[in-house]
């Protein structure tokens, strides 16, 4: 299929689902020309979405979680135990813990973990606004639930050298989660074993 065959504004629709994550081009246009069939209706549906989601997302400012509320709603609760702290890569994560309903303190969203080869350092992850949150709050107990990856490790041990000297106890998920794997991807019941057999640091 020639360039000049497809009209621009589906050229830029292929484009731009092209650039979201496990999306080639093949899956692309076949996202663009599905909705083209016939599918106004979702079309429509899917672009007040995704207005919704630039108008009214923000990242909470204690957390950094997504959220349309400042602090979100899991900061905002008075009956969480905001003297722990569980320290994740990513929003989706936060999803997975809630899901064990076994978790009750609070979270800390990292935004990625340290990948130095990829060019990903301290300083692009939410690393200071958590050290900050350390000295200046009330907390006792650090979780360290990164993924079980090369990069979730060093993350941990990256956060465990700088932590640590403020006097929080660090400890770390129970190894119930398969090395390699993403928290996003772990059944309920794991992630509650890893919980509770969390390690000291």
């Amino acid at each position: 299929m020639t360039t000049a065959a497809v009209p621009p504004s589906v050229t830029l629709l292929i484009e731009t689902f092209a650039e979201l994550p496990g999306i080639g081009p093949k899956t692309a246009s076949r996202l663009a020309f599905f909705l083209l069939r016939g599918k106004s209706e979702l079309a429509l549906r899917l672009a007040d979405a995704l207005q919704g989601l630039v108008n009214n997302t923000r990242f909470c400012s204690t957390c950094y979680n997504v959220t349309e509320t400042d602090p979100c709603p899991i900061c905002a609760d008075p009956l969480r135990d905001h003297h722990l702290v569980c320290v994740i890569e990513e929003p989706m994560d936060l999803l997975s813990l809630e899901r064990t309903e076994n978790y009750h303190g609070v979270y800390h969203v990292l935004h990625g973990a340290l990948s130095p080869l990829e060019g990903i350092f301290a300083e692009d992850l939410k690393i200071a606004e958590l050290e900050k949150r350390v000295r200046e709050g009330e907390i006792r107990e650090i979780i360290l639930a990164t993924n079980p990856t090369s990069e979730g490790d060093y993350t941990a041990a990256y956060l465990v050298q700088r932590l640590k000297p403020l006097g929080a106890r660090m400890t770390r998920l129970g190894r119930g989660l398969p090395v390699g794997g993403d928290l996003e991807y772990a059944d309920a019941v794991t992630l509650s074993r890893a919980l509770e057999a969390r390690q000291e640091l």
